[in-house]
């Protein structure tokens, strides 16, 4: 079974997407399992600081790196086998891609740790994470949902996560898909449109069928 632990100062922010549908089937199938590590309570002193001010000025607090070396810590101890990776989302990280999924995929344990505020104390990525990811040329408030992306794409690369390994698209290939009705009639002030379901998909000849997929593949 591969394990996502992730690290968070909001862990119950995750449990909403990763209860539901193919990634929640895919849990009680015992195919992937989701560790979400709080962050607070391994915060430092009576008050549980997880962030402070930067050193040299300026705005906003960042995430203090003893906190996120004692999760990531506590959960490599309780690893008792498998290939581990640990991954920090970052805007300045790597970008994610399907082919960066593959390969995570490979690991039968993955640490995600979830920055905030105005980032992370910078030792957490020379020292503790084996690498960092962005998933995209913009900025969030925080690594949650990066981590459920992460966890998104690469569950879908476990066999068995989506039931038919030709559902994959990069198997498949993305194309144009419709379903009923062959028509969808729909009125705008006053004038009647007809949607309508190209008619080589409802011909039942698979040859051109494929033949008009092949045609429309991304």
């Amino acid at each position: 079974m591969k394990t996502f632990h992730v690290i968070s100062l909001f862990p119950e922010s995750l449990e909403s997407y990763i209860g539901a549908s193919i990634i929640g089937r895919a849990r009680k199938s015992k195919l992937i399992k989701v560790n979400p590590v709080a962050l607070r309570p391994l915060g430092i002193g009576k008050h549980k600081v997880t962030d402070e001010s930067p050193y040299g000025g300026g705005p906003g607090m960042v995430m203090k790196v003893e906190p996120i070396y004692k999760a990531v810590t506590k959960v490599l101890r309780k690893i008792k086998k498998g290939k581990t990776r640990t991954v920090l989302f970052s805007t300045r990280g790597t970008l994610f891609t399907n082919d960066v999924a593959k390969r995570l995929s490979k690991y039968d344990n993955l640490i995600l740790i979830c920055g905030r505020y105005e980032g992370v104390d910078e030792r957490v990525a020379e020292h503790i994470a084996d690498e960092e990811i962005s998933i995209g040329d913009f900025v969030l408030s925080g690594g949650e949902l990066p981590a459920l992306v992460v966890i998104d794409a690469v569950s879908r690369q476990i066999p068995g996560v989506l039931g038919k390994t030709e559902s994959l698209e990069e198997i498949k290939g993305s194309y144009p898909v419709y379903t009923k009705p062959a028509e969808f009639v729909i009125k705008e002030k006053g004038r009647k449109k007809i949607w309508k379901v190209p008619e080589v998909l409802q011909s039942g000849n698979h040859k051109r069928i494929e033949e008009w997929r092949a045609g429309n593949r991304e």
